[in-house]
């Protein structure tokens, strides 16, 4: 069995969500039973969906009607748990793409929220990565920011930031 609800939600994210990004928003579909016996039979425990499932509700409570202008927010200063799962690679992560305008600083906290809620003991660069994917994808006006981290995540030479 897979123990992690990130697994869980990689494999949400590319085997339904990219395939139907409808989906997205509708979290009743995502819930249906055909999809919970696809998840069984890629051998994720029903504790691990569950707590996936809630995770992407939590994702969805939090999406702004709107999104805000990027860049030239607030610094982030982090402290307690934030220290202990993200290590500076990750940290300096969430501030360049804040930097470059990828995330405004709404967006870093809901990424900061939603990777914390991943129940890990560390929370790796490149988990990281996926979790500001989904928060993307999840985020209207976000359309540009989504599309420049998948080309950073699987191209195999990524378009440089402007």
């Amino acid at each position: 069995m897979k123990e992690s609800i990130l697994d869980v939600l990689l494999y949400l994210f590319e085997h339904v969500m990219t395939e139907d990004a409808d989906l997205v928003g509708d979290r009743e579909s995502l819930r249906n039973s055909a999809l919970l016996a696809e998840l069984g039979h890629a051998g994720f425990g029903s504790d691990e969906t569950g707590k996936a499932f809630e995770w992407l509700d939590a994702l969805a409570r939090q999406r702004p009607a709107v999104a805000s202008p990027r860049a030239n927010g607030p610094v982030r200063v982090y402290a307690g748990p934030e220290l202990e799962k993200l290590d500076a690679d990750g940290r300096g992560f969430l501030m360049f793409l804040e930097q470059h305008g990828v995330l405004d600083a709404e967006q870093r906290e809901l990424v900061l929220d939603r990777a914390l809620a991943l129940e890990q003991e560390e929370i790796d660069v490149d988990d990281l990565k996926w979790v500001v994917l989904m928060v993307l994808c999840n985020q209207p006006g976000s359309e540009a920011a989504y599309a420049w981290m998948q080309t950073q995540m699987f191209e195999d030479e990524p378009e440089p930031v402007h």
